[in-house]
């Protein structure tokens, strides 16, 4: 069975977000992408205090100046598209207040016809915390827990209750309510963020890297819900922020997904036989406008069935 293959939405400086989002979203789902995409990303530090991921001296894309709101983006493409699924990879949670980012995913859900999938992650960038989160940096894997239990909870039946730290409901109807559960995705880099993982979500959503690499964890993923006796399967949804370049790449310096359409799908073929159920490609950051993404996608759509991904 061929793996699902989702495509990342024009979110950057490029695109025209009315225009191109929706124009976009529709020849995705002609195309035959089974899920459209959205990031977060909220701000670009002037200068830095840190590096991309964390990482000291690792410089920002310059791509991040300009990143549209992702639900605002994933909204317009819901009016413009009838199958594919819509989802976050990720939402930065402790950037949103839990309450009404619930309510939120629960409105684009029951408009969608239910095709909203959660992922949500705890970033990393001190300056977006300093500039929106609802808790200090350090207390970020609380407030992941507490937006996944504020999202059960509201996203359940009324009366909605829940006592937190950040979220308060006595008692109270929430509607509208998803037109089916949603489900959550997280990244789960470290022990702690796998055993959330396992014990409160619906599924992982890494970041690809290399294919042994990526199949090592997701193999310590599913030992690790035997071990805790989870008996639900893990969703896996694996994100491909992919570098396109109308001609391949040469050099032994060339990162994964860096290159050519061709180069791009020989990266993507060995996860095929890794188990896992879809990949999401972002083709988003090199094309010049929305013509050219739409034509790479399709390239890549294409050549990815033929090499049987």
């Amino acid at each position: 069975m061929a793996i699902r293959l989702g495509l990342g939405l024009p979110q950057m400086r490029q695109y025209g977000l009315g225009r191109d989002v929706p124009d976009v979203a529709r020849a995705a789902e002609r195309i035959g992408y089974d899920s459209l995409w959205v990031f977060e990303r909220a701000l670009f530090p002037e200068p830095a205090t840190q590096g991309l991921y964390g990482v000291e001296g690792l410089p920002w894309p310059d791509a991040y100046r300009h990143v549209a709101d992702p639900l605002v983006t994933l909204t317009l493409a819901a009016a413009a598209t009838e199958r594919a699924e819509l989802g976050t990879g990720v939402l930065v949670a402790p950037l949103h207040v839990p309450f009404q980012l619930a309510k939120a995913l629960a409105s684009l859900d029951a408009a969608s016809g239910g095709r909203v999938v959660a992922g949500f992650g705890t970033g990393w960038s001190l300056d977006e915390y300093a500039a929106a989160s609802v808790r200090p940096f350090e207390e970020r894997g609380q407030v992941l827990d507490e937006l996944i239990g504020v999202c059960r909870a509201v996203w359940g039946p009324d009366p909605v209750r829940y006592d937190g730290r950040l979220t308060k409901v006595e008692s109270a109807a929430v509607g509208p309510k998803p037109a089916r559960p949603i489900p959550v995705l997280l990244p789960a880099n470290g022990p702690r963020a796998q055993r959330r993982l396992v014990d409160h979500a619906d599924g992982w959503l890494p970041v690809g890297m290399d294919a042994d690499a990526l199949a090592a964890q997701w193999h310590r993923l599913r030992e690790l819900a035997d071990e805790r006796g989870r008996t639900e399967p893990l969703r896996t949804v694996v994100r491909v922020n992919a570098e396109y370049a109308p001609k391949p790449y040469e050099g032994p310096d060339r990162r994964p997904f860096q290159g050519s359409v061709d180069q791009i799908v020989e990266d993507l073929v060995p996860y095929a036989a890794i188990g896992l159920e879809e990949v999401l490609v972002d083709l988003q950051s090199t094309p010049r406008d929305a013509e050219e993404l739409k034509d790479v996608a399709a390239r890549v759509y294409e050549k990815a069935r033929a090499a049987g991904v």
